[in-house]
This record gives structure tokens, sequence and C-alpha cells, in this order.
């Protein structure tokens, strides 16, 4: 009966932010500036890596792939948000609130084993400099980028399964501007004990170990560090790991504070408001630590444009000659 029920229905529907047209047409305007910068920022942390060839290196290559994370993290949310809010619908099919919770926890938990892949490869090389070259061999490079896509897409696929199983009976409105896990599991009429559990248990596997590794990685780090008897050699030893250590502490902030809020309150537009941070701030963020606070990424950049702009000179003079 409850399938009966879903087929019949078949749409989610998001209510948003708010009902507001004025503020819809602003919130409109921020985001899409906000995704723009994301997918922008990040595509060139992309392109830099790949061009220069001083930055083929393990730390580089995680870089590059967090950065493409990042990318499809935001656009599983942001594009759907803006087209609704532009086209004044509310609508999300239930395939498409399916795949959006099945993309969103991928490139959620992807995010979070790069980031622990890339605490490790600072652990090895401020810890075990010498060693580094043997330890992190392309070998094990190669290993660790595949195997934390693998991982996120089985934690995924748990986390969509356990969904898909369930039944909904009534009108499925989700106070969010995505399907948000927590928000759909309260619209279901079937026992959601099951699906609690695997939810947890996939949150603990992949979230809390983690987060753990990267805990461990730097209290090793710091300790490292203090043993380092030059102030000089303290803070070139610190520059090496401090966006990172920036970029670990906005992500884990963020999503922390989604989940304390959660608790705190029963208000599901509180949560919508903090889920803002980790969905489009955080990964808006990433490009501008990374390249503000690393000689070698901006050298990387200006290399980039200066190609660019050669390029684009010669594509001008040889269509000159053309005409």
């Amino acid at each position: 009966m409850g399938r009966e029920n879903q087929t019949e229905i078949g749409d989610f529907l998001l209510l948003g932010f708010t009902e507001d047209s004025e503020l819809q047409s602003f919130l409109f305007g921020l985001f899409l500036s906000m995704y723009l910068i994301t997918v922008c920022g990040n595509l060139l942390i992309i392109l830099a890596t790949i061009s220069d060839s001083h930055l083929h290196t393990p730390m580089y290559f995680f870089l590059s792939n967090l950065s493409f994370a990042d990318i499809c993290f935001t656009s599983t949310t942001i594009p759907k948000m803006l087209v609704n809010i532009q086209t004044q619908s509310k609508v999300i099919t239930y395939a498409g609130c399916i795949s959006q919770i099945f993309f969103f926890f991928m490139f959620g938990c992807l995010d979070n084993l790069l980031l622990t892949v890339m605490a490790y490869d600072r652990f090895v090389a401020i810890c075990h400099p010498l060693c580094y070259t043997v330890i992190m061999n392309p070998k094990l490079c190669r290993l660790l980028a595949p195997g934390s896509w693998c991982l996120s897409v089985m934690g995924s696929l748990l986390e969509t399964l356990t969904v898909s199983r369930l039944s909904f009976c009534t009108v499925m409105k989700i106070l969010h501007f995505f399907c948000d896990l927590p928000e759909v599991l309260k619209l279901a009429c079937s026992d959601i004990l099951i699906s609690n559990i695997v939810v947890y248990s996939v949150a603990i596997v992949l979230g809390v170990f983690p987060l753990s590794g990267i805990l461990f990685s730097y209290s090793q780090i710091f300790s490292s560090i203090l043993r380092i008897s030059p102030a000089g050699g303290k803070y070139r030893a610190f520059s090496t790991c401090g966006s990172h250590l920036l970029v670990v502490s906005l992500f884990y902030g963020t999503g922390l504070g989604v989940y304390l809020s959660s608790i705190a309150t029963a208000s599901s537009r509180m949560n919508m408001m903090a889920s803002v941070m980790y969905t489009m701030v955080t990964p808006m963020l990433n490009p501008f630590i990374y390249s503000l606070r690393n000689r070698d990424m901006k050298r990387a950049l200006r290399r980039l444009f200066s190609r660019g702009h050669l390029s684009a000179i010669e594509w001008l003079r040889d269509s000159q000659e053309q005409q």
C-alpha cells in the first residue's frame, strides 16, 4: 500500500528558504554568484596542478581531487535549488531526490576521506621527511585516491538503499533546499529503525574514523614542530600544513555546527541555514585558502594566467591574419 501511494504522489516538495519573491530574487543572485565562484575557483586549482610540473606531487594530486569533489558536491544541490527559485517550482521527483541523496553523501564522504589522506601526507612530510618520497610513492597515491572514491560510493549506496526501501504515505514536503536525508526520513510512514542504524553506522565508519585519523596526524605534526628549535623552522613546517588545517577546521566545524544545531533546536529552518555553510561557503573558500596561503600555487596560477593571456593574443593575431 505504501509503495502504491508513493507512485501516486511521486514527487517531493522542497519548501526552500522563503515564499517572499523579492527575497527569492536576492537569494538567487547570491547563491548563483557563490556557485560560479566555487566552480571557477576549484577549476583553476585543478588546471594549475595539471599544467605546472612543479605541482606534480602527492599533496597537489590529492588537492586536485578535493577540488573536483567540491565542484561535484555543490553541483549536487545548488543548480536544482536555483532552477526551483527561477521557475517558482518546488518539485523534485522521487528519483531525483534519491539521486540527490546518493551524490550528496558520496561527494561529502569523498571530501572527508581526501582530507584524511591529505592529513596523512602532511604527517609523513613533517614527521618522516627523509622517507617521504619512499612512503608517498606514485603507487600508494594511485591506491589512496581510487580507494577514497570506492569507499564513498559504497557508503553512499548503503545510505540510499535504506531510503529506497521506505514507504511514503503523505504529501512529501521537505523543509529544506535539497533532499536532506534526516528530513526525508521524517516523512516515512514505515519503520525507520534499520535506516537509522545504517545511517549512523556509515557516519561512524566514514566520519568519525577519518576524523580520528586527522586528529592523530596533527597531534604528531604539532609534537614534531614543537621539537624544532629555530623559530624559522617552526614557521616553515607549520606553513606546509596551515592551509589544510584551515580547510579541515572549516569542513568539520560547519558540519559539527549543523549536527549540534539539530540537537539543540527542532527548527528545520535553523538547520537549513546552518547547512548553507558546509554545502556552499566551505567549498567556495577552499580555493582562496589554498591559493592565498601557498606560494607554489600562486606561482602556478600566475603561469596559467600568463599562458592563457599569450594564447588569447596569438588567437587574435591568427584571426586577424585570416581576415
